[in-house]
């Protein structure tokens, strides 16, 4: 059964959601680990935006913004800090099951290069037997990697871009040197190689 977390501070909304989740054969939670996240905006203490982008720092499970705050601007920053869906209130049960299922039902990806492994799911890299977290950052960075096998920083930068990430190279570079680092702790050492002038290749 998949755990949804569900994270709004009016307590008549918060049942309203967790009857439903629960009548659709979810388990609404009100506590991590969980499979999808379920959030308002306006929060006590600290709002939805900034709670969003600390889980997506962090992990890869899906954000899902349900909130009276309906300007267009707040549904650009909601997909700026990694939001993977807006919808506002007040909400359409079948709209909502039907956004939740289709995130549910996005597939854990693990692609690999040279004995090294990448689960999306778990935002970690595996190697020879031994594994180490990612960040969000991180495993972009390996991805395009993989996929390019050769890329230009602007061309990583815009990949991080596309993907709701915003760096800069300057950002890039520290990413790099932190990604390397946590790769030979595994093991897998060179595993990054600078190309003057270029940018990095796998």
């Amino acid at each position: 059964m998949k755990r949804i977390l569900i994270i709004e501070d009016d307590e008549a909304l918060a049942e309203e959601l967790s009857i439903l989740l629960k009548r659709n054969g979810y388990l609404p939670v009100y506590s991590e680990p969980c499979d999808l996240v379920l959030m308002d905006v306006n929060l006590p203490e600290e709002n939805g935006f900034a709670r969003c982008r600390k889980i997506k720092e962090k992990s890869s499970v899906p954000v899902i913004f349900l909130t009276a705050r309906s300007t267009p601007e707040d549904e650009i920053l909601g997909f700026a800090v990694g939001c993977d869906d807006y919808i506002r209130k007040p909400y359409n049960s079948m709209v909502l099951l039907a956004r939740i299922e289709r995130l549910l039902k996005t597939e854990v990806t693990e692609p690999e290069v040279r004995g090294l492994r990448i689960n999306t799911g778990e935002m970690k890299a595996y190697f020879q037997g031994k594994d180490i977290d990612l960040t969000r950052n991180e495993m972009r960075i390996l991805l395009c990697l993989i996929k390019r096998g050769l890329a230009s920083r602007s061309e990583i930068v815009e990949d991080l871009w596309t993907d709701g990430i915003y760096v800069d190279e300057n950002t890039l570079y520290v990413n790099i040197a932190r990604l390397r680092d946590k790769l030979s702790q595994i093991g897998a050492e060179d595993f990054i190689h600078t190309v003057r002038g270029v940018g990095y290749r796998i």
